[in-house]
């Protein structure tokens, strides 16, 4: 099999599902739009200064919407202050009480959160979807495996698949009954072959764009691997159009561990990746100070530039061809590559600046032929999914 195409060059060979696009506050959502990256506050609602102080934090790394639960009417009546005070949509995630949805819509929230498995029955759920329709909001009807409905838990035995996706058939259509359609879908699991399997099942039988995640994932390093792990094999199959990594603690590391699983499944790229071999006994020279140098100087630069740094004669040089930009060394020297050609020879203490001029030169180049881009993504593909009747 053929390595995958250097970041610069075209990657034709992934697609995403194709599915209709929600618009959350002006944030486009599924269609083409880049999978979009959002987290959650931590402090009570009402506590307006501490949750926007967490929101403008989550803004600088990077978070493009932002929820907060509403599960009490003192919640319900800070969310226009704290609406006021923020750059991103705001979302509302309610549950067990409907009510704190109807009193979150009276606000200028840009989207209400329902978990339908424990929203208080089919009535309920039906008159916030008919004020979310009036209102011109969009919802994500969020199906969770730990609060699954128990005519499902009955019938299938436990929260599987199968279960999950009949689930959020159903609720799909009553608002599709009610001539509702602005939604977005979340299947979430804390067991990761139980989420990769229930969205991969939805995605055959729907086009409604998914939130993607693993749930209560727990505390990093291993939520992070853990998450990576459950959302690695659907971002490669294309599935998902936002997602969250839920980590005990602070939440915004959120958000840099999901532009680092979007910049490794490449389905957002947004700043330069750099590769380099790990370190044994045929390492000739200081990989480790060259490496940290490079970070330091590319710190803060958008463009999705793949630049491999390698001192192994073994693996060196088909590993640097493979890369935009590419070093391959020993013995205190080197060859730099550019899109697989060499176009120079270096010594040890010159490849930290000889790198850097070339990606000035690269970006130049680029930005000539009108390929510079700060940011690549994978578009979707022609196939397109649509809603099939849920078995009786």
């Amino acid at each position: 099999m053929d390595g995958p195409a250097p970041t610069g060059q075209a990657d034709s060979g992934f697609k995403r599902h194709k599915t209709r696009v929600v618009e959350v506050g002006g944030v486009g959502i599924g269609g083409d739009n880049p999978v979009r990256v959002q987290s959650m506050t931590t402090p009570d609602t009402f506590h307006v200064a501490e949750v926007v102080e967490q929101i403008r934090r989550l803004e600088e790394a990077g978070c493009e919407l932002v929820r907060v639960t509403v599960p009490k009417p003192e919640d319900a009546a800070a969310l226009t202050e704290i609406k006021k005070q923020i750059n991103i949509p705001l979302i509302c995630d309610i549950h067990f009480d409907h009510r704190m949805a109807l009193q979150a819509m009276d606000h200028p929230v840009d989207k209400i959160r329902i978990n339908p498995g424990n929203i208080g029955g089919l009535d309920k759920f039906r008159q916030v979807v008919r004020k979310a329709r009036d209102k011109g909001l969009p919802m994500r009807i969020g199906v969770n495996a730990g609060s699954l409905e128990k005519d499902l838990i009955e019938k299938y035995g436990y929260p599987c698949p199968p279960a999950m996706v009949e689930s959020v058939l159903r609720y799909l259509e009553i608002a599709e009954a009610e001539k509702y359609h602005s939604i977005i879908v979340s299947l979430k699991s804390s067991d990761t072959l139980t989420a990769i399997e229930s969205y991969r099942l939805y995605a055959k039988q729907a086009d409604y764009p998914t939130h993607i995640g693993i749930t209560e994932a727990g505390k990093p390093p291993y939520a992070i691997v853990k998450s990576a792990c459950g959302l690695a094999p659907l971002l490669v199959d294309g599935i998902g159009d936002t997602m969250r990594i839920s980590l005990l603690g602070d939440p915004v590391p959120e958000i840099a561990a999901a532009y680092d699983i979007l910049q490794a499944t490449r389905r957002r790229v947004r700043r330069p990746e750099l590769i380099a071999c790990p370190t044994c006994g045929r390492l000739e020279i200081d990989l480790e100070g060259i490496i940290a140098q490079v970070e330091k100087r590319l710190e803060g630069k958008k463009t999705p530039i793949k630049i491999s740094i390698l001192g192994c004669v073994v693996n060196g040089p088909g590993e640097a061809k493979e890369a935009d930009l590419g070093i391959a060394a020993g013995k205190g020297k080197g060859v730099i590559f550019k899109r697989g050609e060499i176009v120079r020879h270096v010594k040890e203490e010159e490849m930290v600046d000889a790198l850097l001029e070339e990606v000035a030169i690269w970006e130049t180049e680029e930005a000539q032929h009108g390929r510079l881009v700060t940011e690549k993504r994978v578009e979707s593909g022609p196939q397109q999914r649509h809603r099939l009747p849920m078995t009786k």
